[in-house]
Formats: C-alpha cells, structure tokens, sequence
C-alpha cells in the first residue's frame, strides 16, 4: 500500500502537465468561436501540409543519418575500458550543457557568408551557399539529436556479453559478420529507442529551420508557433495532427521491437 503511495505525485504531474494541456487542445481545435463543434480548423491545417511532410521528410533524413553516425561510435565506445566510455559519455554530453538556442546560434555564425566555413571554402575555390537550405536544417539537426541516439545505442551494446563476440570469432566469423550476426540482432533494441528518441523531436523541433533554413524550410513546429499567437484553433488543430502521427510512429516501432525480441 506504502508503494502504491508513491506514484501520486507521478500521476499528479501527469494529469497537470499532460492531460490536461491535452484537453486543451483537443477543445480548442474541435470547437469554434460560439462553442459549437466544427472541423473548420482541420480544413485550415491541411493549407500547411506541405510543412507538415516537409518537416516528416526531414525528421528521416536525421533520424537515418544519426543512426549511421552514431552504430560504429556506439560500438567502439561499448568495446573501450569504463574509465574511456565515461570519458566519451561526458564529451558527448558537453554541448548538451549548453542552452538549446546557443547552439543553433553557434551554428549560424560557422555556416553564414563570411563565416569560418565559408571563408575556408572560398580558399580552395568553392562558393558553397550554405544557410537558408535543408541541408542546413538537417546538419543542425543531427547536431542537436545525435548524442539521443549514441547514448541508448551505448547503453544496450554495453549489456553485450563479450563471451558471445569472442565464441563468434573463434568459430572463424570476420569482424563484419560478427557484426552483422551478433551485435546487430542484440542492439536492435538500442537501435529501436534510439530512432525514436531522435524522430519524435526532430518531427516537432522548432528554431532549428527558423535559423539554418530560408521561408520554404519552415518546418511543422515553427507553424504552431507562428499560428498559436494569431489562430490558436488552428494550431491546436495541426498539432493534434502531428501527435497522432508521432503516436502511430511509436505504436509501430514498439510493435516491430517486440517482434525483434521475439526473434532473438
């Protein structure tokens, strides 16, 4: 009974800070100015759905490249001694110490005309744009989420059992099919958290293409926010639409994880 005490102020926090906002929403994008229930606001969200896969597009792209990135990281620090893997834990974390808007900014300054980047391009005889394009907004994106990615993928690889990679190369398996027969199959959980750690926010990130992209990179977030302070219906309508696809994202990822454990 003791235990069961303890989750009150859990569920406390989650009635005041999600259901309720939620409910919130929910009101706001069904009903219109007289109270009455319309979906008017759904039929002025479909004006932006251009942003709404733009900004879907761009989540796999940096949800893809994180993951490409962060496998081969993960697994050399998961093989490094605990002092080196505290070491490359905290390196990865550093940036995370800095205030989110900072760090875009920093980015801005390297990637603008005339910037470090871009003076270093023109040396060797290269006019590069490279702001105010997805590019940009990718790049700033993966730097943001890429440490959401290596941490659970590190986490999982840790757990390994350096019994089984050794068996594995004692009956003559190379290092890339120890890989590919060993290691993937048990990281696929790390690989499943990792995914969705880094698309949900990225689907819904805002900032990130208010400063890296130009007027046509806007992506889904920047619309609510623009929206919520002229049209809340509106907005609340759109990110309705979006919590509903990032839930289905969720739904199928937790399904396709229980069917790699089944098989493993």
């Amino acid at each position: 009974m003791k235990t069961k005490k303890l989750i009150i102020p859990y569920l406390l926090w989650m009635f005041l800070f999600t259901l309720v906002p939620l409910a919130l929403i929910i009101s706001n994008a069904f009903r219109g100015a007289d109270g009455n229930f319309t979906l008017e606001f759904f039929r002025k969200a479909l004006e932006y759905r251009s942003q709404f896969f733009y900004s879907l597009w761009v989540a796999f792209l940096s949800t893809s490249i994180c993951l490409i990135l962060a496998y081969p990281l993960s697994y050399f620090i998961s093989r490094s001694s605990a002092r080196a893997q505290r070491t490359y834990t905290m390196l990865i974390m550093v940036p995370m110490w800095m205030n989110f808007l900072l760090r875009i900014r920093a980015w801005v300054l390297l990637l603008q005309n005339g910037g470090p980047v871009d003076s270093l391009l023109n040396i060797f005889g290269i006019d590069a744009q490279l702001m105010g394009n997805t590019t940009a907004v990718v790049l700033g994106m993966v730097y943001e989420f890429l440490p959401f990615m290596i941490l659970p993928l590190c986490t999982v690889m840790g757990k390994i059992d350096k019994s089984l990679i050794e068996a594995a190369q004692d009956l003559g398996c190379s290092k890339l099919n120890v890989i590919r027969k060993v290691v993937f199959p048990l990281s696929v959980p790390g690989i499943i958290s990792g995914i969705t750690m880094v698309f949900v926010p990225s689907a819904s990130t805002f900032l990130v293409s208010q400063y890296l992209g130009g007027p046509e990179n806007r992506m889904i977030g920047d619309i609510i926010e623009m929206l919520y302070k002229s049209d809340r219906n509106t907005a609340s309508a759109i990110a309705l639409c979006l919590m509903v696809v990032i839930l289905a994202f969720m739904v199928i990822m937790n399904r396709f994880g229980d069917e790699e454990a089944v098989g493993i």
